[in-house]
C-alpha cells in the first residue's frame, strides 16, 4: 500500500463513524479535519470532494457489517442458524462498535432516499445484497428439507430486513433495547413458522 493509499484509508476509517452518526448533510469539513487531524487541503488532496469521502465511508461501514455477518454465517452449516446470525449481530447494537451510531445501511437509506442519489444507490445495493444472501439461505434450507418449500424467499427477506431494521430504529430513537428485543423475539417466531 502506497503512502497515498494509506492516507486515504486513514481518512475513511476516521470519518466513517462520523458519517454514520451525523449523516452526509450533518457532517462538515471541520468534522472531517477534527477526526483526522488533517487539513482541508490534505483531505481534498486525497478525495475530490465531500461526496467521495462520504461514499467511501459508506463502503467502509457497510463492509464492516457485511464482513461480520459473512464470517459468522460461514461458521454455521445450518441454514436456520445462518438466518439467526443476523439477529445475533444486530442484537449487539449496544456493544458492537460497528453499530455505535446505528446501522449504516438504515442511517444512509433514511437520509439519502430523497437527498443524495449516489448514497441512495449505495444503500440500495446493500439492501439488494441482503435480499440475495437471505434468499440463498432460504433456498439452501429448502433443498436440505429444513425450511418449508412454499416459503417465498424474497417475501421472507423483505419482512426479515424490515423487522430487524425497525428494531434498530426503535432502540436508537428510544435509547432502550426493549423494542429491539421484542423484534428479535418476533423474528424468532418468523423462523419457527418457516421451519419444517
Amino acid at each position: 500500500m502506497t503512502k497515498a493509499e494509506r492516507t486515504r484509508q486513514f481518512i475513511i476509517e476516521k470519518t466513517a463513524p462520523i458519517f454514520n452518526q451525523k449523516g452526509y448533510a450533518g457532517t462538515s469539513i471541520s468534522d472531517l479535519t477534527e477526526a483526522t487531524g488533517l487539513t482541508k487541503g490534505s483531505i481534498y488532496g486525497n478525495f475530490s470532494n465531500k461526496d467521495e469521502v462520504a461514499l467511501s465511508a459508506f463502503d467502509h461501514n457497510y463492509g464492516l457489517v457485511k464482513a461480520t455477518i459473512t464470517h459468522r454465517m460461514n461458521l454455521e452449516p445450518d441454514p436456520l442458524n445462518k438466518l439467526r446470525v443476523y439477529l445475533d449481530v444486530f442484537s449487539e447494537l449496544a456493544t458492537n462498535d460497528i453499530f455505535k451510531f446505528g446501522c449504516p445501511i438504515l442511517n444512509t437509506a433514511i437520509e439519502a432516499d430523497d437527498t443524495h442519489v449516489e448514497l441512495r444507490k449505495k444503500a440500495i445495493g446493500a439492501i439488494n445484497n441482503w435480499y440475495k444472501v437471505l434468499g440463498n439461505v432460504i433456498k439452501q434450507g429448502q433443498e436440505e428439507g429444513i425450511i418449508k418449500g412454499d416459503v417465498n424467499d424474497a417475501e421472507f427477506a423483505g419482512a426479515y430486513i424490515a423487522i430487524i431494521e425497525g428494531g434498530i430504529m426503535l432502540a436508537k430513537v428510544t435509547g432502550k433495547m426493549d423494542g429491539l428485543n421484542a423484534v428479535i423475539k418476533q423474528a424468532e417466531r418468523m423462523l419457527a413458522d418457516i421451519t419444517v
